[in-house]
């Protein structure tokens, strides 16, 4: 039966458990909080982003009482990969999946009975056999946990139907807690979740969703061969994922990419369940640069590394491309996420909808793509687009890292085009009494002898050929951005076609000032990692090689051994002993005492012929020059900027503007920056300015998030924000 949740080991100090056995001095936000209401017997739903530390959620209670914690898990590579992680660091771990013979589950189940493990890793349709139903029943079983919760729900992106039994283990067991765990679930999916596990009144944790590290990028698809290589150029060092829709399209790029001498492998379910384990293995050890993949290879990959996902073709939904660029960055370092996008490419995504039996299916996988497709040609902020479809809203007027914000693309006078369009729309209907599909209409358009044209008389129209100034892309480009603004629509499939709406034929009746955004440019941009760690890349290319020789003699990946950002540490703060040792990142009394002297010396050995570099924090890059119509705030800064200077605080300002306060921080922040004089010195003390220029002299300026976690819940992120624009200010 499991344990009684009111145990006196629920007072064991969470930070020491959390230094000790993780080497980490502080949680991620809601990861204490969560933990505590585990270590309290209530079941949680936690929706925390990729790389938001959902393991730790269960992993540290797992350490706190007596008794093990099963995890349920849909992939045996990701069980693999997190009983490596917690072996290193000295935790009691084990699973049981398909990959082990009779003679080593008998093994294991042997130590389950004798006490052995803290954690048990399971998938869920083995868990649900009736022979280890009764490891439930009869060990001293303390917390169920579920990961990758959202594959219970047909709204989720990764439906899978075996996650559905798991319903049964409330009344098998009805006294367990169990903890539901994701990453991408939009409020759909979260209902799902607590309604098909039957959670009871669930404490329920959403993070944001937000991962300032990630840079978001959409290029028009032109010859994407030639774009891939010209990015892969840029990332010589970097390993990264490549997502294809095809297999075959796996293999081709794969297979090109290695003539050009990059060490990229093919991942896909067609090949052999060996050959998949080895391409990933070798990707989890940093002996391929690029692993070539269908939605087959990720879910759970763990790699801490991954400095770049590349979509070679549009996904199908929204929660697949967060979730899968979301295996980038996991260590909190810059990474890049690239979607090349074509309309062809949905076109294929449509057929494979048209293929689902179920007309039930075929709506919900519309309804997604047209969310995809609108995110890949919005002209805003991506980030925000990302954000808002999981239900949340960015303060920010910027995020400063997609291509949108950083260099957003020029707009034309569209009122004659958007004239032209509108009138052929209209023109079709009023001769044939029907609407038509998006290609037949740029067709006319552009003066196309096609089949269809000619047996409906549509070259016979006035407007025929008269649009033959731009290409078939462009106006396709144009169709679609009036399609977001309202002046058209288009009806489902199976017969998609383009209407005008009242407001497009207001837009004939009385035209007015219209400015379309010109097509996305097929040619990458190159984004700053000024949010980066500062180091000694020397030294850090040599502990690279150690802790690759290392994870080589034990057989595992080499992020077992230390992350990218404990590497960078060291080789910023060049510790010379234990205790100096012991404050970087992910080093606890484990790692200490197994690494620490190998370290320490190599670290040691070159300071003997390279004096340590002086390390200057980093501060973004100044931004161009811009002019006096940029330099302009809009009403809403000039309103907040007023108020401050009348005498009210932030808060009162939040209250009285109906914002919030991170965004009045916000527009305090653009006004210093286009040179408006703030008084700042009424919000802090000149100790707390000290500590804020301390904590960003070590983790460069672009790193609030590194800055809050040096200073804790007395500084809000607004507060360094402003701090951050005062002392980078021209």
């Amino acid at each position: 039966m499991p344990v009684s949740p009111h145990t006196p080991s629920t007072q064991i100090s969470l930070l020491s458990l959390l230094k000790e056995h993780f080497g980490f001095t502080a949680f991620r936000p809601l990861q204490e909080a969560i933990i505590r209401d585990v270590l309290a017997g209530r079941d949680v739903l936690a929706l925390l982003p990729t790389g938001g530390g959902k393991s730790l959620c269960f992993q540290l209670p797992a350490l706190a009482r007596p008794g093990v914690t099963i995890v349920v898990s849909p992939l045996i590579a990701l069980m693999k990969d997190q009983v490596d992680g917690l072996r290193a660091n000295g935790i009691a771990a084990t699973f049981l999946n398909s990959s082990l013979t009779v003679e080593e589950s008998q093994t294991r189940l042997r130590g389950l009975r004798a006490g052995h493990y803290r954690l048990l890793y399971m998938a869920p349709e083995r868990l649900m056999l009736p022979g280890y139903l009764s490891l439930l029943k009869n060990f001293q079983v303390n917390l169920l946990a579920i990961d990758e919760a959202h594959c219970i729900s047909e709204w989720g992106h990764d439906f899978r139907p075996e996650y559905r039994r798991l319903m049964e283990l409330r009344e098998q067991v009805p006294s367990l807690p169990i903890i539901a765990l994701t990453a991408t679930a939009t409020e759909r999916v979260q209902t799902d979740i607590v309604t098909l596990l039957r959670l009871r009144d669930p404490a329920c944790y959403v993070a944001s969703f937000n991962r300032p590290n990630l840079t978001y990028q959409v290029q028009a698809k032109d010859n994407p061969f030639g774009q891939v290589l010209a990015f892969l150029r840029t990332h010589p060092k970097d390993s990264g994922i490549l997502y294809c829709q095809s297999r075959k399209t796996t293999e081709m790029l794969a297979n090109r990419l290695q003539t050009r001498g990059i060490k990229a492998v093919p991942y896909h379910a067609g090949l052999t369940g060996e050959e998949r384990t080895r391409h990933q293995e070798r990707f989890l050890r940093d002996e391929i640069q690029v692993i070539c993949a269908t939605i087959a290879f990720g879910m759970g990959i763990n790699k801490p590394n991954v400095r770049f996902v590349i979509h070679y073709d549009v996904p199908k939904n929204l929660e697949s491309y967060y979730q899968e660029t979301g295996r980038a960055g996991r260590d909190g370092l810059t990474s890049e996420c690239l979607l090349l996008f074509s309309p062809g490419d949905t076109a294929k995504q449509q057929r494979f909808i048209e293929e689902k039996p179920h007309p039930h299916d075929q709506q919900i996988a519309r309804r997604q793509l047209q969310d995809m497709v609108q995110y890949a040609e919005c002209t805003t902020c991506r980030r925000r687009a990302l954000l808002r479809y999981f239900g949340e809203e960015m303060d920010a007027e910027s995020c400063e890292g997609c291509d949108n914000c950083l260099t957003p693309r020029e707009t034309f006078d569209g009122q004659e085009t958007a004239r032209t369009l509108l009138t052929t729309v209209e023109d079709i209907r009023g001769t044939s009494g029907f609407f038509v599909g998006l290609n037949h209409l740029i067709g006319v358009l552009i003066g196309a002898n096609t089949e269809k044209i000619r047996r409906w008389g549509h070259d016979e129209l006035t407007i025929y050929g008269t649009g033959k100034a731009y290409s078939r892309p462009a106006w396709a480009s144009i169709a679609r951005e009036l399609l977001h603004l309202g002046y058209l629509r288009q009806t489902e499939a199976p017969f998609a076609v383009i209407e005008i709406t009242d407001q497009g034929r207001e837009f004939l009746r009385e035209p007015q000032p219209l400015r379309l955004t010109q097509p996305m440019s097929a040619s990458a941009q190159t984004f700053s990692n000024a949010q980066d760690l500062a180091y000694d890349e020397s030294l850090f290319n040599r502990l690279r090689h150690l802790r690759k020789a290392l994870a080589d003699e034990r057989d595992v990946p080499a992020y077992v051994i230390f992350s990218d950002v404990a590497l960078r540490q060291m080789a910023r703060d060049f510790p010379k002993d234990a205790q100096e040792f012991l404050r970087i990142s992910g080093v606890g009394n484990r790692k200490l005492e197994e690494f620490g002297p190998i370290f320490l010396k190599t670290i040691a050995e070159h300071l003997m012929h390279y004096p340590p570099l002086i390390i200057p924090p980093k501060v973004p890059p100044s931004p161009p020059p811009v002019s006096s119509q940029q330099r302009r705030l809009g009403e809403t800064v000039h309103e907040t900027l007023e108020l401050y200077r009348l005498g009210h605080t932030v808060e009162e300002i939040a209250r009285q503007r109906g914002l919030v306060s991170s965004t009045i921080y916000g527009h305090l922040a653009q006004a210093i920056q286009v040179g408006e004089p703030v008084d700042v010195e009424r919000l802090w003390t000149a100790q707390q300015q000290s500590e804020m220029e301390a904590a960003f002299h070590k983790t460069g300026f672009g790193n609030l998030t590194g800055a809050k976690e040096l200073l804790g819940d007395n500084y809000e992120f607004g507060h360094l924000r402003l701090f951050r624009a005062i002392m980078c200010k021209d």
